[in-house]
């Protein structure tokens, strides 16, 4: 089998078999194309690799100076290959099992204040060229904030999702995964308006073009049929740039962040932004625990009495 073959073999595995997302097949797919690049141009290729090449290969991004991070990636992406490889009888060893990768310092997630956060959905109710993009871009900032949605979870969300003013959003996530969130009086109300808004445009193509209805809360004429993670991203950037706020500070998944620490901050339990987050394994919602560890030992040396020199 030839590593074309093999990868897209494991693609499709990835996909059946784990319910795997287009963007984390796409990431698969990306690192193991270049371990094959890397691997033609030494004379070797990944369905016959023994450890020595993988560990050369290992080695060589370290050379380049390519983060722990993403050499702990790649060093996944391989060991998932082999394993699908043993399972399918496509090779008697696995050449990646043993070896170790880099250690992953995991950082801390930006976020926001509450203030900045206030900012920004000040800056969306202001923000656009028309009423409809500054109603479009309110009920965005509102139901972002209010549930925490992956950006490509917010962009693809079904406008049948929101009518009827639900006060409870099912959402599919990574995986196909769905979970409920809830939504606030805020997000509501621009939900409402929003909704009013689209429709009545929805209507107006149909009768003036013969443009069919699209399914999405938020749609477009590009190819996604909705509002694309980059479009949304230059979005973000502009209304940092209105509300006041450094704009190389702040993502769509910041906002992410933002609401859970802020659910943290104020009591919330961490399963249960665990679940609101979708998060698969507990470990990935703790990260939030030291965010409030860092602003509590800040707290401590600049207000106790014993920590003045």
């Amino acid at each position: 089998m030839n590593d074309a073959r093999l990868i897209s073999g494991f693609l499709d595995a990835q996909a059946a078999e784990t319910g795997a997302a287009e963007n984390t097949q796409l990431a698969y797919g990306r690192d193991l194309k270049q371990a094959a690049d890397w691997l033609a141009d030494q004379g070797r290729t990944l369905a016959r690799a023994n450890r020595d090449d993988l560990e050369a290969y290992l080695g060589d991004l370290d050379t380049q100076g390519l983060a722990p991070a993403t050499r702990a990636r790649r060093l996944s992406a391989l060991k998932q290959l082999y394993r699908f490889a043993c399972d399918e009888g496509l090779r008697p060893d696995n050449p990646a099992l043993q070896i170790k990768g880099p250690g992953r310092r995991r950082s801390l997630p930006k976020t926001l204040t509450m203030d900045e956060v206030d900012a920004l959905l000040a800056a969306a109710e202001t923000h656009g060229r028309s009423d409809a993009d500054r109603l479009r871009n309110t009920c965005l900032m509102q139901i972002l904030y209010a549930t925490g949605l992956r950006v490509t979870e917010l962009v693809s969300l079904p406008a049948a999702a929101v009518r009827g003013n639900p006060q409870l959003l099912l959402v599919r996530g990574k995986g196909g995964k769905e979970r409920m969130v809830p939504l606030s009086p805020p997000a509501r109300d621009a939900i409402t308006t929003w909704l009013a808004c689209r429709d009545a445009a929805q209507d107006a193509a149909r009768i003036d073009r013969g443009a069919r209805p699209s399914a999405f809360l938020f749609p477009s004429r590009g190819k996604t049929g909705h509002l694309t993670r980059v479009r949304f991203f230059t979005l973000i950037k502009s209304l940092c740039v209105q509300a006041g706020i450094d704009p190389a500070r702040v993502t769509p998944h910041t906002l992410r962040h933002a609401f859970a620490t802020h659910l943290l901050q104020n009591g919330a339990d961490l399963r249960a932004i665990q679940t609101l987050l979708g998060h698969a394994d507990i470990a990935t919602t703790e990260i939030y625990t030291h965010i409030l560890d860092d602003r509590l030992k800040r707290l401590a040396l600049d207000n106790h009495p014993l920590a003045r020199s």
